[in-house]
């Protein structure tokens, strides 16, 4: 019986992310759309400023630079900071593997919590 709660509760796990991703396609959709065509604009008129004459399907936007607009698109729209939005607090794996906490986990009081991204 655990077991089968178990797939039950992960079957409808991965429905609700097909649901998400399904719905941000419809969302998103329009908006790429009017991108894509703004940039196959943009790219016409300079090619065509630039030669006179009608661009090439090397010159033209791509398939590569419309799959990184799309991409591009998707991740702005799942993305979970927001202006004027609570700062996300993700899970971090402390480095010996073993223990699990939040970024927030590290904050002191009043101080400041500050992540440096950086290399030295």
């Amino acid at each position: 019986a655990a077991q089968a709660a178990a797939m039950l509760h992960s079957l409808g796990v991965h429905t609700l992310q097909l649901l998400t991703q399904a719905a941000a396609c419809i969302l998103l959709f329009p908006r790429f759309l009017l991108t894509a065509v703004m940039l196959w604009l943009l790219d016409f008129l300079c090619i065509r400023k630039k030669m006179l004459t009608m661009p090439t399907a090397e010159e033209a936007a791509t398939l590569e630079s419309l799959k990184a607009v799309w991409h591009g698109q998707k991740l702005d729209f799942f993305k979970s900071a927001h202006v004027g939005s609570l700062a996300p607090n993700p899970e971090v794996i402390q480095l010996d593997g073993q223990k699990r906490l939040r970024i927030l986990d590290f904050a002191r009081g009043k101080r400041p919590l500050i992540l440096n991204f950086g290399s030295c």
